[in-house]
């Protein structure tokens, strides 16, 4: 592959981190806002709890099948598996308590967080923005930590928003980042050209 090649391949590649995030991060305001319109106790509540993770599995699974396949993404392929089997602990965790599903969640965020992180670091060298997926996944294992260690007074769907508010932000950062990034790229291209 020529040097013009692996440029266009990257280009592309960025293109669809960019959108991706902006997808994910709309993805997540729309959640929460969903979360906060609906209350805690409603059934809805017990279907937005499992479709976050569920979420998270088919974005992972279109992300890798963009980035080269889930065999070269690895960690993104683990955390398919770890979000689907998520989706099934809270849908059996809803029939018990809250916090249960609260105490799933947790888990969930500290193993995704983490392999999120491995995915950002692997993405390092090659993409801009990954800063802010890293502190993303480390964020996210220790909001699991939280989720884990403490046991609301009235656990709900309302304690889940928090987190899903600052992973919004965090995939928007990563937008943004990537799409000023271009815009500098470009600027730079056409004073040379």
């Amino acid at each position: 592959m020529t040097y013009h090649q692996q440029d266009l391949v990257r280009a592309d590649r960025e293109r669809w981190l960019k959108q991706y995030y902006f997808i994910r991060a709309a993805f997540s305001v729309a959640w929460v806002v969903a979360a906060f319109a609906i209350g805690p106790s409603s059934v809805i509540a017990g279907v937005l709890l499992v479709l976050y993770p569920a979420w998270d599995a088919a974005a992972n699974v279109v992300d890798a099948l963009r980035s080269g396949g889930l065999k070269q993404n690895r960690t993104q392929a683990l955390n398919v598996l770890v979000s689907l089997a998520t989706s099934v602990a809270v849908l059996v965790a809803l029939q018990m308590s809250m916090n249960v599903v609260l105490a799933v969640f947790g888990a969930w965020a500290i193993l995704s967080g983490l392999l999120q992180l491995g995915t950002a670091i692997r993405r390092w060298k090659s993409f801009g923005a990954q800063w802010a997926m890293v502190l993303s996944g480390g964020q996210s294992a220790l909001a699991g930590g939280f989720f884990q260690a403490s046991t609301p007074a009235v656990p709900s769907i309302a304690t889940v928003t928090g987190y899903a508010a600052v992973g919004a932000v965090y995939f928007l950062v990563s937008a943004v980042w990537l799409t000023v990034s271009e815009w500098r790229q470009r600027a730079r291209q056409a004073q040379l050209g």
